[in-house]
Parts: C-alpha cells; structure tokens; sequence
C-alpha cells in the first residue's frame, strides 16, 4: 500500500481520467456531438488501451496495467451503450415509445445489458475475472442484512424523496401498474451503475490509494456524471444527496468484497428516479 504524500498524484491522476470518461464523454449528455465526439473517444480509448500495454510491459512489477484497461473498458461500454442503435429498435419492436413507464423501462435495460455484457466480456479478454469485479457473493450474510433493510427503507421513503425532487402527482392505483417496470427499471441501473463504478474501479484502486481515496475518487465522477438529469427541479440538492450514497455504496462493496449489498441498496434509492420519471410522462 501507498502511504500518506505518495497517494496525493495517483488520486488526482484517476480523478481526473474519471472526470474525462464519465462527464466530458458521458453517455448520457456528452460535451461533444456528433463526429468530433466519436472522433474524440476513439483517441481517449486509444490512449487508454495503449498505456495498460505499455505499463503491462514494463518490467517494474509495480506498473500497474489495470487501470487504463479499466478505463478504457467503461469507455468502450458507455459508447457502444450512447451509439448502438438497439434501444430504438426494441422499443419500436413492442409497439410503445419513450414516453411511457414501459419505453423508458425497456430503455434502460437494453442500456444496462449493454453496459453490463461489454465489462464483463472485455475484462474477461484482458484477463481479469468476475472476483476482480466484485462479481461475487464475497461475505453474503452481510452483503444481504445491509441491503435489504436498505432497499426496504429506500422504498419506504420514495413517495416523499420524488415529491421533493418535484415529481407530478402519483396516486397508489398508478404506481401499482407501474411496478414490473419500475423492477426493471431500478434493477438495470443499479446493477449497470455499481459494475460501471464500483466493481470496474474500486479493487483495481486500492492498492495504489488505499481504500477511503479509491471510494472517494469513484464517487466524484459518478455523482458529476449525473449533472443535468432531469427527474429533479434542484440539481445542486440532488447531486449533495447523491454523494454521501455514492460513498456508502462504494463503502459497502468494499467491506464485503462484492457488489450485491450496493447493488440492493442502490435499486432501493432508485425508486425515487423512477417514480420522478413515470410521473412526468
């Protein structure tokens, strides 16, 4: 483990190359558009593979390779997810579109098998594994005692935490039909966004930054990442409410060495988004 000063330029090194990937190329609003955006992302990605070759290499054993495949991995996913026509094709195949519960549920599962299938593949390709992800059942009892009490209270409060995000009016008849997309909804998100940050970054992290420095350089870009959504009326409230999540569920993921107790936790809070979002069409 690094110790003290040492951390400082690897923090702010990953940071930054965090900030990069997940907001000036997000795949949700990118800076760019258009062939300057996909140019640009070929280069980043580029860049990125090169320098895990490169730093592979190198005879020092202390390079460490895995955090620009990691890098360029969540590049490759979040591109193919912005630019892959398939979500439109799905959507238009069940006879619905982008403006009901259903076509934004359906939305966000062809984004989240995108995202998922893409880390899972290209990680397997450089020759990582589904532990290096946190894909695994690491200290379940715990993973589960935290996750569900979480996931219940989140669902719990949802009603309240939409209605100050300025949801419209829902009544208990309507979130009742809206349930099987809702599942889907939370569950492809959750399970996509904790692969995407926590389990892509956070064991690969540690070594270099020690466990507080990793959580905390993931979960700058990811709360960033969310800037401008538009399922909330205080963007600023929202993203300071998101934060000290993001630090839990990354706190979460590394006490018990797996995913599944963030990913519980998450879907729980993504109730609200959902909500928000159905609410509005």
């Amino acid at each position: 483990m690094e110790s003290g000063s040492k951390r400082v330029f690897p923090f702010v090194l990953n940071l930054l190359a965090g900030l990069l990937v997940f907001v000036v190329f997000s795949h949700m609003r990118p800076f760019f558009e258009g062939a300057p955006d996909v140019f640009f992302r070929i280069i980043l990605a580029g860049a990125f593979l090169s320098l895990s070759f490169v730093l592979k290499d190198r005879k020092n054993k202390k390079a460490d390779s895995g955090l620009p495949m990691s890098f360029f991995i969540a590049m490759t996913a979040i591109s193919l997810d912005l630019y892959l026509p398939t979500s439109r094709w799905i959507v238009k195949s069940v006879g619905t579109d982008y403006t009901t519960p259903m076509g934004l549920a359906l939305d966000k599962l062809d984004s989240s098998l995108i995202i998922i299938l893409t880390i899972i593949i290209f990680n397997r390709l450089s020759g990582g594994s589904l532990k290096d992800l946190r894909l695994q059942k690491g200290n379940l009892r715990r993973g589960l005692s935290i996750g569900i009490p979480a996931f219940a209270a989140a669902a719990l409060l949802s009603p309240y935490l939409a209605k100050l995000f300025g949801a419209s009016g829902f009544t208990l008849i309507e979130v009742l039909e809206w349930l099987p997309w809702i599942a889907v909804f939370i569950m492809g998100n959750a399970i996509n966004e904790e692969l995407l940050f926590r389990g892509l970054f956070l064991r690969r992290m540690e070594p270099k930054l020690g466990r507080s420095l990793s959580n905390l350089a993931v979960a700058i870009p990811f709360v960033l990442h969310h800037t401008g959504v538009t399922y909330t009326n205080d963007s600023l409230m929202f993203l300071a409410y998101l934060l000290p999540l993001a630090l839990v569920w990354g706190r979460i993921s590394q006490d018990n060495d797996s995913l599944l107790g963030s990913v519980l936790f998450h879907a729980g809070t993504d109730i609200t988004v959902a909500l928000a979002l159905f609410s509005s069409l």
